[in-house]
């Protein structure tokens, strides 16, 4: 174990000797790392912490703080990082409240960019990209293989469904379908299917060809949003849809803020 003589480790903090603390970190009694974890310079760690094997975070970032929530009374709530996940630079992580479940998560192998923030009790997948400057109100949920881009704010209690792209700057304030592309450039709207993810991630052409209908039925027919479902759902029922689409259909059944389309 490497531990830079400039940081403070505090008594009770867990720290394997296969990781490396550098300079000026401060790591609080109730942090617990993994294997092969890389803190590198000017980290704070806070909370009831729980890094996984591999993390690297980098200079100026804060992980497990104290929600922003008035009524936060320093109850000892948590925070969670999955193996493989790469901090940047003043990334700001808040534990969780009691009153929104307790604690925060950020799943496997993902790249939370520099400058994101990520509210109190929200709860980010595996294999997610945040990129630089997303700002998460808390309670949020994204799912697995979400992107998003530069500067791009999302309101308390949005979900954000597996394999959307969102694009740069984009205001959320609704459930983002998933799949999707959502762009400020479409005046915060979806227009279509997030192709080219998609195939990078092993779906069929048939896989995508149902998505792509899907899809028309939800945002190009006249058909308002519970009549859509309901034309999507009998497709699903019927076997002419699969499984992909079966997904979108319950995401936007149990959506409660409304889906963005």
């Amino acid at each position: 174990m490497a531990i830079h003589p400039s940081s403070i480790i505090t008594a009770g903090a867990i720290i394997p000797e296969s990781c490396t603390v550098g300079p000026f970190c401060t790591i609080g009694p109730n942090v617990v790392l993994g294997e092969n974890c890389e803190i590198i310079s000017h980290v704070v760690l806070d909370g009831h912490t729980l890094i996984g094997n591999n993390v690297r975070i980098f200079p100026f970032a804060s992980v497990g703080i104290a929600p922003q929530d008035l009524k936060y009374k320093g109850e000892p709530t948590a925070c969670e990082i999955g193996a493989d996940t790469v901090i940047r630079e003043s990334v700001t992580i808040s534990r969780g409240t009691t009153g929104g479940g307790g604690i925060t998560r950020v799943g496997t192998n993902c790249l939370v960019m520099a400058y994101t923030h990520i509210g109190h009790d929200s709860q980010i997948g595996n294999h997610c990209i945040l990129a630089n400057g997303t700002t998460l109100a808390g309670h949020v949920t994204i799912e697995d293989y979400v992107t998003t881009s530069a500067m791009g704010p999302v309101h308390q209690y949005c979900t954000i469904g597996a394999y959307a792209y969102i694009g740069g700057g984009t205001t959320i304030t609704q459930d983002v379908l998933p799949y999707s592309l959502t762009s400020i450039e479409r005046n915060n709207r979806a227009y279509g299917i997030n192709k080219v993810g998609l195939e990078r991630k092993g779906f069929t052409p048939e896989e995508i060809k149902q998505l792509r209908a899907a899809y028309r039925i939800l945002q190009h027919s006249k058909l308002n949003t519970t009549e859509a479902l309901a034309a999507i759902q009998e497709k699903v029922n019927s076997g002419e849809f699969g499984e992909k689409v079966a997904y979108l259909a319950d995401f936007i059944a149990r959506s409660e803020r409304g889906v963005i389309k």
